[in-house]
């Protein structure tokens, strides 16, 4: 079913959240849908009383989930009411920063390339070039605290997760699965295609303001490094290097 076209569908999440679903694919349409509910439901709550029972928000790719306190909330009302503000198909097509981000294809740091290659019938330098002239966009932030679920990726590379899940995944993996494109921000089990690594440091604990680097709605655009320059990048980062030096511009 084309996602432009869907009526958006109120779900029962438990006894204490609705979603509010508006299609099934992944595109940015879809998405404009979600943060255009989620903006309207902000303004909203300020004047509608249905709504003072909210006690979060939470947009994905193509569904906004809102949790209320079920012991003081008539459900069906703000059931009733979402979908009102859902049918109102207010889009917000989200801006953010375009970031350019080194990565290195060292063969240390891209265990599933030359697999990922081989199945979709394409050449080292094909591969490589594909993914370089993609201009991917941050629909979410998932799974692992500074996790990017980037839309974007060129048809030619789109490829299936691994059978098995790796037990350890390297940090700041650059990984693809399926027709998304991420980055690891942390250590840890997962089951995507792994074909480099960026020194960048997508998650730091320390920027209080914003530990994540990337949010909803920037762009990222990859650009190969040699592994010297990968290290030297990553030893001048751990030294205080600014995520500012990797920002291309705005994306508004």
């Amino acid at each position: 079913m084309n996602s432009i076209a869907c009526a958006p569908r109120l779900l029962p999440l438990g006894d204490s959240a609705w979603t509010v679903e508006f299609g099934q694919g992944v595109d940015a349409v879809t998405n404009a849908r979600v943060m255009g509910l989620a903006a309207s439901l902000a303004q909203a709550r300020e004047t509608d009383q249905r709504l003072s029972c909210i006690a979060d928000v939470v947009p994905t790719f193509r569904s906004l989930t809102v949790h209320f306190d079920p012991w003081t909330t008539d459900a069906g009302a703000l059931g009733r009411a979402l979908l009102d503000l859902a049918r109102q198909d207010t889009r917000v097509a989200t801006t953010g920063h375009r970031w350019r981000l080194p990565v290195c294809f060292d063969a240390d740091f891209a265990p599933d390339l030359a697999r990922v290659c081989e199945l979709r019938q394409l050449s080292r330098a094909q591969l490589i070039g594909q993914l370089l002239g993609a201009t991917f966009r941050v629909y979410m932030l998932g799974f692992q605290p500074g996790f990017p679920y980037m839309g974007g990726l060129p048809p030619a590379l789109n490829t299936p997760r691994l059978p098995s899940p790796r037990q350890k995944v390297p940090a700041q993996s650059v990984a693809i699965a399926l027709d998304m494109c991420s980055v690891y921000p942390w250590e840890s089990p997962g089951g995507w295609n792994l074909l480099g690594r960026t020194p960048v440091v997508l998650f730091d604990p320390n920027q209080a303001g914003q530990p994540a680097m990337l949010a909803a709605g920037d762009e990222v655009a990859w650009v190969e490094v040699d592994r010297a320059t990968h290290d030297r990048l990553a030893a001048d980062i751990a030294r205080g290097l600014p995520r500012a030096t990797f920002l291309k511009a705005s994306a508004a």
